[in-house]
């Protein structure tokens, strides 16, 4: 697998400033695919400077050359389609026909909103007897997961330079391949030196540099809600802008009303996408007490299904995490009705698509995130209670709602305590803005939302 030994810093690869690398490896077989630059603070140090430079000229240039420049490296991103696609397979473990469908295709969509967004933005109004300009906000520091590892990078990286900001950028350790693709396709667009750097290295080390460094204006990151909350409070420390996309634990409430095999069958295909390492995933199935044996059948059936088409997690460690909540489900007294712990091969970091049932609101199974292809089905006695156990735990990023008439779920959709619901099973609309309530997250990322929150206003009266 093809990597650079360098880091993208001011328009160029250079050698990191020290000797330790991060060995990617192919989750499916186990295997050492590639070696990358650890990075250490020298090196964020020295990409911040080149952003911090090149800021001045990138503020300044016009949105219709930025938007130029953005809609080049949609067309860079294409051209690299099947690569995209092939690296992600590698480094991520996803099904190729997925990684084409989403890992790569995605991305490119979004890069492509940036474009005309960037050339049509109102940057300027007019309010009474004042102009409000909205300026980039500064230096980003975007650290990005694993798990969507492109679309994560274009969503923080394609809105900031659209506003007019410079960006280094700390991706994954776990998939840091598909990262220097992204900056071929920076430079191959012609985006001037230092407005985009990439860093490549551990979050314990890079990752923590790049958020504390004083230089940086905001810090744009999307992980776990522990690391989330690790960031918010050194922002806050240096009063620094933020915006984080955190965990999720999201229900899908299927209220009596529904065409029950749709929504269960939808639901299990949500959950198991991905390897269940989707953090808007709805993990927590709600049904009527009366519908509810009928629903845990399909379920377990539809689970059943996705043994051979579900790639592995991302790693040893992953794994290990999630065999560890299928484990405590079973101890806490949740009924498994398809998967289970064990491994269904004798290689690769694979783990059997799992169902619980009688799973009840207070085990963790129901509360924690698990980030695997785990689904647990709730049951409830009426809208209320549904509603009570869908707002139930810290997190509100996603969630689905069905029922026989639109406007019955939409009203109960109004009511869930979450940044983004599905209704009757609506398509996933990248210009629709994404983020979340309570710990799930600040701040909005995608589309018009998602570039203002890489701005900063400024109001002059006359």
């Amino acid at each position: 697998m093809k990597a650079h030994d360098g880091i993208y810093l001011d328009g160029a690869w250079r050698p990191a400033a020290g000797q330790d690398v991060i060995e990617v490896v192919d989750p499916a077989v186990e295997q050492v695919i590639a070696r990358v630059p650890a990075a250490g603070a020298e090196d964020v140090d020295a990409a911040v400077r080149a952003a911090r430079a090149a800021l001045p000229a990138w503020a300044a240039t016009a949105p219709a050359e930025r938007a130029a420049r953005l809609g080049a490296l949609r067309d860079a991103l294409a051209a690299r389609k099947d690569e995209i696609a092939e690296t992600v397979t590698a480094e991520l473990g996803s099904p190729l026909a997925f990684s084409q469908a989403v890992h790569a295709a995605l991305p490119i969509a979004v890069a492509g909103s940036y474009a005309e967004l960037a050339a049509t933005h109102p940057f300027e109004e007019r309010v009474g007897n004042s102009t409000v300009h909205h300026e980039p906000v500064g230096v980003v520091g975007a650290i990005t997961p694993w798990n969507y590892p492109l679309h994560q990078i274009v969503a923080k990286v394609a809105p900031a330079l659209a506003a007019g900001c410079t960006v280094v950028l700390k991706p994954a350790e776990d998939t840091p391949l598909v990262a220097q693709l992204f900056a071929e396709a920076v430079h191959e667009a012609g985006v001037p030196a230092g407005v985009f750097n990439l860093v490549t290295g551990l979050g314990p080390v890079a990752g923590q540099a790049l958020a504390e460094h004083p230089g940086v204006d905001l810090v744009s990151f999307t992980g776990s809600t522990a690391v989330g909350k690790r960031i918010a409070a050194t922002a806050g420390a240096a009063v620094k802008k933020v915006a984080l996309e955190l965990g999720g634990k999201s229900a899908n409430v299927i209220l009596p009303s529904a065409d029950l095999a749709r929504a269960v069958n939808v639901g299990v295909a949500n959950v198991m996408s991905n390897s269940g390492q989707t953090c808007s995933a709805w993990t927590r199935m709600l049904v009527h007490r009366d519908q509810y044996d009928t629903a845990v059948e399909l379920a377990a059936a539809a689970a059943g299904k996705y043994g051979d088409r579900i790639g592995p997690v991302v790693s040893a460690k992953q794994r290990a995490r999630v065999r560890g909540y299928i484990e405590q489900g079973v101890a806490e007294g949740a009924r498994l009705v398809a998967g289970g712990p064990e491994s269904p091969r004798e290689q690769g970091y694979f783990v059997s698509p799992t169902v619980f049932a009688d799973v009840t609101p207070d085990m963790a199974v129901a509360q924690e995130e698990i980030f695997g292809p785990v689904l647990t089905i709730l049951r409830y006695e009426d809208e209320e209670d549904a509603l009570r156990i869908a707002n139930g735990t810290v997190y509100g990023l996603a969630g689905a709602v069905w029922a026989g008439d639109e406007a019955e779920a939409v009203a109960f959709a109004r009511r869930m305590d979450t940044g983004q619901v599905d209704i009757n099973g609506g398509r996933f609309n990248p210009l629709a803005p994404f983020g979340g309530y309570k710990q799930s997250g600040v701040g909005r990322e995608l589309g018009a939302h998602g570039l203002t929150e890489y701005l900063q206003t400024k109001s002059l009266q006359f």
